[in-house]
């Protein structure tokens, strides 16, 4: 086999990506990618690199968004040309919004076979351009090289200046990769070395006085920095359930009223903001008051200002001085009384063992009631919740059960993940499962648990699909089953549109049967109806991907 212009520069591509940093890259086959594909195996053949394929591109986009979430090192993804690489984008648009490190690496026609009717050509240039940090139309092969371009790529995609984003934050980053026939040949004897991606870019941070009654909001991907600086200033920590900041002495429980309290919420003078809240609109409020100073520090493509007068900075710390302990005593008493404890009761072993008939019978009723106890939105988010710990990994759905988790959940340190960028429903499937490959590499122990509604399971039913000759990561899908998107019950629809017209437009009711799809797809499969089961099923030692149904009321 002859070598040819696209495997030498595919091969080169690789093992520069190889030497910056990256260590996973999602494949979906197609033809004028081959000699990218025909390398990117090779890596891995050699250890240098883990492939994952999918056949679905849209699935591979959100795959590597998940492995980066979960890693913060950028992850490529691969495919053909054409439609091939308009399915790319809701991956990248919420990369973007998020602040996700990606790398987009889109084959293609040459530039005389653009525009004149060629087959799987279109306008792949820029087509990225408002969401991607950078983008890059390369040279053909032959008529120039790609060395440089791994490098640049990987910098900005973690941070460096670009033309598109602000310094500091991650986000992707598009290569767009014409090569003309033959397109691929004998692959070049080129060392692979890894290396280590850059580290991320820092800025000086804004040093925060501790004057004004403060509140610190954790929204998504805010991290335990929100923690530490509610922690530091002294202020009560507004943590939403997909923060990973929903720890520590400073969290507020039941914040949606509490925001609502004159005496507590309207009395706040300035908010510092982590991450991207999205979950209540009672926080949208206060963020969108003019008589409150916003501090937020970014994390995605574009700033948060929802008042037009909030100050965007790329991070933030405290300056010494005595804390308002008032204030936060006010907020963490409140707090207190909003609490909600979903645990059992404790069992009556004095009852259990009575000699008297009646106290004997009603002990064990009580006790048959706890076991049989069915199950409501509240108590499966808890069931997930506390099953779940510091080497799991815990990834929510845009459905109606996040909101749930929010409003009853209490203070544990989890990694979690959500695609609250855009929040979207579509992807939440194949991010999880890049999420658990990240978290699971190298055997390292925990299950990745998702939990999402119904319709966001069908959304993305085709990230289930895993080619057999990959490692199956520790997966659990949970699937709170209501028939329909109930989620709209919330919105200002549900009380003004016909019931007719709200179900066949809105709630969309369907009579799937997840059992047949967990079959087909050679998922572990369990329908659960009580509290017992649940609590068993998840925290059974199980390897692999198990979908777990449960029926919710409508």
């Amino acid at each position: 086999m002859t070598a040819s212009p696209a495997s030498d520069a595919a091969a080169s591509l690789i093992a520069d990506l190889v030497a910056h940093g990256v260590r996973d890259l999602v494949l979906s086959p197609g033809s004028r990618s081959q000699s990218l594909a025909l390398a990117a195996v090779h890596a891995a053949t050699g250890g240098h690199l883990r492939v994952h394929v999918r056949i679905d591109e849209r699935v591979a986009g959100f795959t590597a968004l998940g492995l980066a979430r979960e890693s913060g090192v950028p992850a490529a993804v691969l495919c053909t040309s054409g439609t091939a690489a308009a399915n790319l984008l809701p991956a990248a648009m919420e990369a973007f919004h998020s602040g996700v490190p990606m790398l987009l690496l889109t084959a293609d026609r040459p530039p005389e076979l653009r525009g004149v009717g060629a087959n799987q050509a279109t306008t792949q240039p820029g087509m990225f351009s408002p969401w991607a940090r950078e983008q890059i139309d390369a040279p053909v092969p032959g008529d120039g090289d790609w060395s440089g371009l791994a490098a640049r790529a990987v910098e900005i995609a973690m941070g460096a200046d670009a033309p598109h984003g602000h310094p500091g934050v991650a986000g992707p980053v598009h290569l767009n990769l014409p090569s003309r026939e033959p397109l691929s040949g004998r692959i070049p004897a080129i060392e692979v070395a890894p290396g280590e991606p850059p580290r991320p870019v820092l800025a000086a941070p804004l040093v925060l006085d501790r004057g004004p009654r403060t509140v610190v909001i954790a929204g998504a991907d805010a991290g335990a920095d929100a923690e530490e600086i509610a922690h530091a200033g002294s202020w009560p920590l507004i943590a939403e359930i997909v923060s990973g900041a929903r720890f520590g002495r400073q969290i507020v429980h039941g914040y949606r009223a509490l925001l609502s309290d004159d005496d507590l919420g309207g009395r706040i003078q300035r908010a510092v903001v982590l991450g991207h809240p999205t979950l209540s609109r009672e926080v949208t409020r206060l963020l969108s008051r003019p008589d409150v100073d916003v501090i937020a520090v970014r994390r995605g493509g574009e700033d948060l200002d929802l008042n037009g007068r909030t100050t965007a900075v790329a991070a933030v710390s405290v300056a010494a001085g005595p804390a308002d302990r008032d204030w936060l005593g006010a907020w963490l008493t409140a707090s207190a009384a909003r609490a909600v404890d979903l645990s059992e009761r404790a069992p009556d072993p004095e009852g259990l063992a009575s000699t008297d008939f009646t106290a004997r019978r009603d002990a064990v009723k009580a006790e048959l009631a706890a076991v049989r106890r069915p199950l409501d939105r509240e108590l499966l988010a808890d069931a997930v919740w506390r099953a779940t710990w510091p080497h799991d990994r815990l990834v929510f759905g845009s459905s109606r059960l996040v909101r749930v988790a929010d409003g009853v959940l209490g203070g544990k340190k989890v990694p979690v993940h959500a695609n609250r960028g855009l929040a979207g429903i579509d992807g939440t499937i194949a991010t999880a499962t890049g999420v658990a490959l990240a978290s699971q590499a190298g055997g390292a122990p925990g299950v990745t648990r998702v939990l999402l509604g119904d319709l966001a399971f069908l959304h993305d039913v085709g990230a289930l699909l895993l080619p057999p000759d990959e490692d199956e990561p520790r997966l659990q899908v949970i699937v709170g089953n209501d028939g329909g998107g109930t989620i709209f019950d919330g919105l200002e629809v549900a009380s003004t549109a016909p019931r007719s017209d709200l179900d066949r437009a809105f709630y969309t009711p369907h009579t799937v049967r997840l059992e047949q799809l967990a079959l087909a797809y050679g998922w572990e499969y369990q329908r659960i109806t009580t509290r017992t089961a649940l609590d068993q099923a998840l925290t059974t030692p199980a390897g692999g991907r198990q979908l777990i149904e449960v029926p919710l009321p409508r």
